[in-house]
């Protein structure tokens, strides 16, 4: 250890209450960085989970076509036509052959699952009750591996739809609605005027208010005799990606391989991606504050150091040391009381973050708090909080290292 380090070691072991609150302000900023930022990321990652259980990443779905014919047209410049109540038709409804849009969208690498649904609005009668509630027939297989549909029943298995063609579950809330629960029958009213039987075999909850109160599942074989359709009819085919945050660049991939209508997900949902964006940006604004706040600490501790170790600074400065080592010396305990508190802050930062994920929140599948233990958030803490407090060291150290020795020996 050379004479400069020497001196940082003495000036810090003499003073062990000011170490200390230099490091606890440096420990509680960090720690609060790594918490509000493991704490948003927790937060959207609910929320894309929540918002995800029943929407994909990309659909694929049969649109109305975008260019508005003339409906009658005529050569003859002199001939007045006259449409009332013109009406944009579409000649075909849903997709009639999904096999080989499946097939092919499958071999994109960026692809983690695909489905197909058959969705339409119906009503639910049980007694007097009737509510109307959107039907979605779904392949269990594949439509379990896109949305984790199974992780979010209440009462009964996912997977039992496979094995009665007659089961149906409901969301929680269209259940209380109609006020029926397991094993109890119910009749679903299909806009054509079909109905049928059919008994309640699971109850989930997604934590997505609009679609605990309104979706119905039934097998997409059963939905397809309902509604007199084709073995490979479907409304919607429905894909997840790797990265969600790629679906554009991979939509416009899957519109060249199709005719059909292909959309990203955040071009009818903005405002959750936006949502996001803010609340990053608070934690970050918020987190930023915090160390600052801190690194003031840490500079008015320094300045005080240096004001009380000015007659010292002096007479190093009279025994021949020069600026560059007076400001190693204070720089040095700035680092020191960096590295300490930055460590303790890593560790204080992950222990407030594990007790908030243990206190209860029951909303979909999670049971406590979400929390989002990122590597980057407590490397991004380290290096931000050791960077403040070399700055907060180094200003007062700079002009430390400028005083006169002569004029302060003399005062």
């Amino acid at each position: 250890m050379n004479t400069n380090r020497k001196i940082s070691w003495v000036h810090l072991s003499s003073k062990v209450k000011q170490l200390l609150v230099a490091v606890l302000s440096v420990t509680f900023g960090i720690s609060m960085y790594i918490f509000m930022n493991s704490f948003m990321s927790g937060v959207n990652s609910a929320q894309t989970q929540i918002t995800f259980t029943s929407m994909s990443h990309i659909r694929i779905y049969n649109d109305l076509p975008t260019d508005v014919r003339q409906i009658l047209q005529t050569k003859d410049k002199n001939t007045l036509v006259i449409v009332n109540n013109a009406k944009n038709i579409r000649y075909t409804e849903g997709i009639k052959n999904t096999e080989p849009i499946k097939e092919s969208v499958s071999g994109l690498k960026e692809i983690s699952a695909i489905t197909e649904q058959l969705n339409q609005n119906i009503f639910i009668r049980n007694g007097v009750t009737k509510i109307n509630a959107s039907l979605s027939g779904v392949d269990v297989e594949n439509e379990d591996r896109l949305f984790h549909t199974s992780d979010y029943m209440q009462q009964g298995s996912f997977y039992d739809l496979e094995k009665r063609a007659d089961g149906i579950i409901l969301g929680y809330k269209l259940a209380q609605n109609l006020g029926v629960g397991m094993d109890d029958n119910i009749t679903v009213l299909t806009s054509d005027g079909m109905s049928r039987i059919f008994k309640i075999i699971g109850i989930m909850e997604t934590g997505s208010a609009s679609v605990d109160k309104t979706r119905a599942i039934i097998s997409i074989r059963t939905a397809r005799q309902l509604f007199s359709k084709n073995r490979s009819y479907a409304t919607d085919i429905l894909i997840n990606i790797d990265d969600y945050n790629k679906s554009k660049e991979t939509s416009k991939k899957i519109a060249a391989m199709t005719d059909y209508k292909v959309e990203a997900w955040q071009e009818g949902n903005a405002q959750l991606d936006s949502a996001n964006v803010l609340r990053n940006i608070l934690a970050v604004a918020v987190s930023f504050t915090i160390l600052i706040v801190a690194g003031f600490g840490i500079y008015n501790i320094m300045n005080m150091t240096v004001n009380e170790k000015i007659k010292e600074i002096a007479i190093l400065k009279a025994m021949g040391f020069n600026g560059s080592d007076i400001v190693e010396i204070f720089l040095t305990q700035s680092i020191i009381i960096g590295l300490i508190g930055g460590f303790t802050g890593l560790a204080f930062g992950y222990v407030v973050s594990m007790i908030v994920d243990q206190i209860p929140f029951k909303i979909g599948s999670f049971t406590t708090l979400p929390i989002d233990y990122s590597p980057t958030d407590y490397v991004l803490a380290f290096l931000f909080g050791l960077l403040i407090t070399a700055i907060a060291g180094y200003l007062p150290a700079r002009n430390a290292s400028k005083i006169d020795p002569v004029a302060i020996l003399r005062g």
